[in-house]
C-alpha cells in the first residue's frame, strides 16, 4: 500500500497541473494573437569596454525595456492582475517564459546599436506566469537571476565611474588600485553575460527544451565557474530530463559553492527518490526545511519518501504542514482521506 500512495503523490501534481491549464484555458480564448514590442538601445562604450563586452550590456538594457513593457501589457490588458503581483515579478518572471530576439546590431567602435522585440501569445504567458507563481523554488530561482543580474549591472555603472574620474585625473600616476579595477570590470561583465545565459536555461527549461537548457547552463558556468545558481539550473535540467544522477552531481557542487541554498538540498532529495534512495532524500529534505521552513515542497515530497519506507505517520504530519503552507495536492490527499490539517 505504501507504493501506492507513493505514486498518487504524482497523480496527485499531475491532475492539479491539469487543473490549473484548464483553468487558465478559459482566459485564454479572449486572446487570438500575439502581441508584439519592440525597442532599441544605444551602449556608448567606454575605453574599457571591448565590442562583446557593449553587446553584453546593451542586450541586458534592451531585454529590461522589453520586458517592461511586456509587464505593463499584462498588467493593463489582461487577468494577471488576478495574480496580485507586483510589476517587477511579473517581469521577472516573464523573462522565464519569453526571449528577447535580436532584430538588428551595429557597432562603430564607439556605440552598440541594438534593437530588439519579443513576441508572445499573452494567454500563454499568463498560463506560464501562474506555473511559476504556484512553484515557489522555480520562482524564487528566478527572482535571484534577476537580482544577480541587477548587481552586476550597478557594479559595471560604478567601477565604469570610478575609473572615468581617476582617468580624468592627469596628476594621478597610474596605479594598481585601478588595474584591480579593470579586473573587476571585466569580471562583472562576464558574470552578466553568465546571467543571461542563465535565464536562457530556465526559460528553456519550463519550455521543456532540455537540450537547449543544458546548452545555456554550460554556458553561463563556463563564464562563471563559481556561480552556485548556474549548476542548480543545470541540475534543475537534469532533473526534468530523467538524468538523477547528473541532477545530484550538480547539486552537490551547488551546495559546495553555497551550504545555505535550501532549493538545491530539495530538488537534490527528488532526485534521490526518483532512484529509490529515500533515506538520502529525507535527510535532503529536513536539510532543506531547516534552511527555509516555508518550502511547502519539501515537506511533501518528505512524506512521500517516509511512506515510502513504510512510515505512513509521517506522510500525514508532514503533508498537515504541506497543507497548512498552501499546497494544494496534500490537502486534496487529506481531504480524501477525511484527515484535517
Amino acid at each position: 500500500m505504501t507504493g501506492k500512495r507513493y505514486f498518487q503523490v504524482k497523480q496527485f501534481i499531475r491532475f492539479f497541473a491539469l487543473v490549473s491549464i484548464a483553468f487558465l484555458f478559459l482566459t485564454a480564448t479572449a486572446f487570438a494573437e500575439k502581441v508584439t514590442f519592440v525597442k532599441e538601445y544605444n551602449y556608448n562604450a567606454s575605453d574599457l569596454d571591448s565590442k562583446v563586452s557593449s553587446r553584453t550590456i546593451a542586450l541586458e538594457q534592451v531585454k529590461r525595456l522589453l520586458l517592461e513593457e511586456l509587464g505593463t501589457y499584462l498588467i493593463s490588458e489582461t487577468e494577471v492582475k488576478n495574480f496580485k503581483l507586483t510589476k517587477d515579478q511579473i517581469t521577472t518572471y516573464s523573462a522565464g517564459v519569453v526571449s528577447a530576439e535580436v532584430v538588428d546590431e551595429k557597432w562603430d567602435g564607439k556605440t552598440y546599436y541594438l534593437k530588439a522585440k519579443v513576441s508572445a501569445d499573452p494567454a500563454e504567458v499568463i498560463k506560464s506566469l501562474q506555473n511559476i507563481v504556484n512553484d515557489k523554488q522555480k520562482s524564487k530561482e528566478l527572482e535571484d537571476i534577476r537580482k544577480k543580474a541587477a548587481e552586476f549591472s550597478k557594479e559595471i555603472e560604478r567601477l565604469k565611474k570610478e575609473l572615468e574620474i581617476a582617468k580624468a585625473d592627469t596628476k594621478k600616476p597610474a596605479h594598481k588600485a585601478d588595474e584591480k579595477k579593470i579586473k573587476q570590470y571585466n569580471e562583472a561583465v562576464k558574470g552578466l553575460s553568465a546571467t543571461d545565459w542563465a535565464q536562457r536555461g530556465y526559460e528553456a527549461v519550463i519550455l521543456g527544451k532540455y537540450k537547449d537548457a543544458l546548452n545555456a547552463f554550460n554556458k553561463a558556468i563556463e563564464l562563471n565557474p563559481q556561480d552556485a545558481e548556474a549548476y542548480a539550473g543545470r541540475g534543475l535540467a537534469y532533473v526534468e530530463s530523467g538524468n538523477y544522477q547528473q541532477a545530484i552531481n550538480d547539486y552537490n557542487k551547488t551546495i559546495q559553492l553555497n551550504p545555505q541554498f535550501a532549493g538545491a538540498y530539495y530538488k537534490r532529495g527528488v532526485a534521490y527518490s526518483e532512484l529509490g534512495k529515500y533515506q538520502e532524500a529525507i535527510s535532503d529534505f529536513t536539510n532543506a526545511i531547516e534552511l527555509n521552513p516555508q518550502l511547502a515542497d519539501a515537506y511533501f515530497y518528505r512524506g512521500g519518501a517516509y511512506d515510502k519506507l513504510g512510515n505512513h505517520q509521517q506522510l500525514i504530519e508532514d503533508f498537515k504542514i504541506a497543507a497548512k503552507l498552501g499546497k494544494k495536492a496534500a490537502r486534496y490527499f487529506l481531504k480524501k482521506k477525511g484527515i484535517g490539517w
